[in-house]
């Protein structure tokens, strides 16, 4: 099997049931409406939301987060994982009453941690949740740009697409952009081509985060391949949301196909019944692809990766190692 490196994974969708149940277990919570034998249970978005919401209220503190990172960044690592990179909510930092820069330093060692033991890299990219509005995303930009965190690299829209309009937050990727981080913007999962066009327009991105229902517009998908911005799809996670039928459905090899850049993620692992190595697992049996192509889709996603380039050039190289 091919090593594998992730772009999209939000750190709180990523605690896995068993972290929870423990973390339940510290703040005297009953994990019994959304945990049943070690497996998520929810049956729509809403359903699903609280479970993410409940689930992210149990980490609170310094060490909470670190043990988080430390455990999905090495449970990575173990199924071939030499790359990661999460999507950090300040929001959530908030609500615990952690200050975003805390929050950032503990997701931060806990992602030292991983690396002392398994090697692998990791990386921050902030994130603005569309549900809290315009100045709480500026916000999150703002500190982005400024908090000097080595593994904040990028800088990211994530929540509800159906809420405002990506036009809106040209000021906060500007503001990103000027810092010099990486720029990707979650469109065209829920909301259908017209989200994709409008990331493309306004907000410029290096990557979109899903991305998949560009296909919808031929125009659209020739624009995607000829400006060389990456898609951060993430089957499993399409199909339990109903965005696509089934993986016959998903349009991953139609987007390839058309000469489009594209990657393999998790997103909220756990609660997708999922994992990085079931999401190639499932490429290999739903979309036919042989062990060179999917060393060509973590190749794909190492060279859109938010590092510098040495780290890139060590990365790469560590492909090179494994391809031989």
């Amino acid at each position: 099997m091919p090593l594998k490196a992730e772009l999209h994974c939000h750190i709180e969708g990523a605690a896995a049931p068993e972290l929870v149940v423990r973390q339940a277990q510290k703040y005297g919570k009953d994990t019994s409406p959304y945990i049943q034998d070690g497996s998520f249970v929810w049956h729509d978005f809403t359903s699903f939301l609280a479970a993410y919401d409940f689930s992210s209220d149990l980490f609170r503190t310094e060490e909470d987060y670190a043990r988080l990172a430390d455990h999905y960044l090495t449970s990575l690592a173990r199924d071939g994982a030499i790359y990661s990179e999460i999507f950090t909510s300040p929001d959530h930092a908030g609500k615990a009453g952690l200050s975003a820069k805390a929050y950032t330093d503990a997701l931060g060692e806990g992602m030292a941690r991983a690396k002392a033991k398994t090697g692998i890299e990791g990386r921050m990219i902030v994130t603005g949740v569309r549900n809290a509005g315009v100045e709480s995303i500026e916000q999150a930009a703002r500190f982005a740009a400024r908090c000097g965190h080595p593994l904040v690299t990028g800088f990211g829209v994530a929540g509800d697409e159906r809420m405002g309009d990506l036009e809106d937050y040209v000021r906060a990727f500007e503001i990103a952009r000027e810092a010099g981080l990486g720029i990707t913007v979650h469109a065209g999962e829920l909301m259908g081509w017209e989200s994709v066009k409008a990331a493309l327009d306004h907000i410029r991105p290096a990557r979109i985060g899903h991305g998949v229902r560009a296909i919808e517009n031929p125009d659209l998908v020739r624009r995607i391949a000829d400006e060389g911005v990456v898609l951060e799809c993430c089957p499993s996670s399409n199909v339990a949301l109903k965005v696509f039928d089934s993986f016959a459905d998903h349009p991953f090899p139609a987007l390839q196909a058309a000469g489009c850049k594209v990657t393999l993620n998790s997103d909220d692992p756990p609660y997708f019944w999922t994992s990085l190595k079931r999401e190639y697992d499932i490429a290999a049996e739903h979309f036919s692809m042989n062990d060179k192509a999917l060393a060509a889709v973590t190749r794909t996603a190492v060279e859109a990766a938010f590092v510098d380039r040495k780290t890139k050039a060590m990365l790469l190289g560590r492909l090179d190692v494994k391809g031989r």
